[in-house]
């Protein structure tokens, strides 16, 4: 699993799997969401009430265990963090709302391509004119400042936390919320789902898969390892979807999906420009919380907490299209998200003290 056969690999395997756990029972063109799957988790532990959206994920619980395991083996686990938490916080929030006004992450944005759905044209357009906004910032010496090494027990939480998130699905107490219909309500078996995240997550820690990284790469540097892997996941994706009669191509009529163009495009530029300023993607995020990276843990929170206020302030989009509240939120974050890049980026903020 080394170089760029390894990426590729790896790439193939996340569109396999995301294809299978729709056959499964997954909703369509969502055999992986990360931002719809944190979503219903929020859901599910009460911080939204949503009612089609909660559910306890268990491919997220793969993904950080499946990276928490193999980062072990590999002696690769490392308990650090201290890098700007807040404004992490706070950028993951905006990943967050701009996911759910699109209504996906960036793997989801993949995913949704290789079954045919135009709308996510626009949205990739949007994400990769994001990630070009992050990339000036980089070039300006964007920078949270460096992280510090921490107990190994900081970095044990962060999985601990997802076993007994774990333990909480199988013992479905009264006070854990589960749709009843709606995508919250579509999953495929809960061992197949927790199996596909480790296997998913282990690889992902091996080969560094990661959405923004690959488009970043490949527009900052011109390397194209990471890149590799999202055509790889696209090209078996869509194979998959074409034999098993989920490629559906055109703008209407798609799965959990809207056709106002300019709010796919700003949705994920939005997300794309936020992620690039946090280093990765919301899945690879949970990679690096797996890892021990706490940083990344804060990530996670944000997103957590960006789909509540998401979904209690009517932020979220739906099948018939955006809410007003979410378009004011994504001009909001946009505001919020230049603020950080410039106040963060050493040429920038020297320059307008000089």
């Amino acid at each position: 699993m080394k170089g760029k056969l390894g990426i590729i690999i790896t790439g193939g395997i996340v569109g396999l799997f995301a294809v299978l756990l729709v056959f499964f029972g997954n909703p369509a063109n969502m055999g992986y969401c990360i931002a719809c799957f944190i979503r219903d988790i929020a859901g599910a532990i009460g911080l939204h009430r949503a009612e089609p959206v909660q559910y306890i994920r268990p491919e997220i619980i793969g993904l950080v265990l499946g990276a928490f395991i193999w980062s072990l083996k590999n002696k690769e686990f490392s308990a650090k963090g201290g890098s700007s938490p807040f404004t992490r916080f706070v950028l993951s929030i905006s990943v967050m709302i701009g996911a759910l006004v699109f209504l996906g992450c960036p793997l989801r944005m993949l995913l949704r391509l290789a079954a045919g759905d135009f709308n996510a044209i626009l949205g990739l357009a949007g994400f990769i004119s994001g990630i070009l906004g992050g990339i000036f910032f980089l070039n300006k010496g964007f920078n949270l400042k460096r992280n510090y090494k921490l107990t190994n027990l900081e970095g044990y939480l962060f999985p601990a936390m997802n076993i007994g998130l774990f333990a909480l699905l199988l013992a479905t107490p009264a006070f854990i919320f589960f749709s009843k219909s709606g995508p919250g309500a579509a999953t495929a078996p809960i061992w197949i789902s927790l199996a596909a995240g480790l296997i998913i997550g282990a690889l992902a820690q091996k080969t560094r898969l990661c959405t923004v990284g690959g488009f970043r790469d490949m527009i900052l540097f011109r390397d194209n390892h990471l890149f590799l892997g999202l055509i790889s996941l696209i090209i078996v994706a869509l194979i998959g979807n074409l034999i098993t009669g989920n490629f559906n191509p055109g703008f209407a009529n798609q799965p959990i999906a809207h056709t106002d163009g300019l709010w796919n495009f700003l949705g994920m530029a939005l997300v794309g420009w936020a992620s690039v300023l946090l280093g990765g993607c919301p899945m690879r995020q949970l990679i690096l919380a797996g890892e021990g990276n706490t940083d990344s843990v804060i990530c996670i929170m944000g997103l957590l907490v960006g789909a509540a206020i998401a979904h209690n302030f009517g932020l979220a989009s739906s099948a018939k299209g955006t809410t007003i509240n979410g378009q004011i939120a994504v001009g909001i974050c946009f505001i919020v998200v230049l603020i950080i890049s410039w106040a963060n980026s050493e040429f920038l903020s020297n320059k307008s003290q000089a």
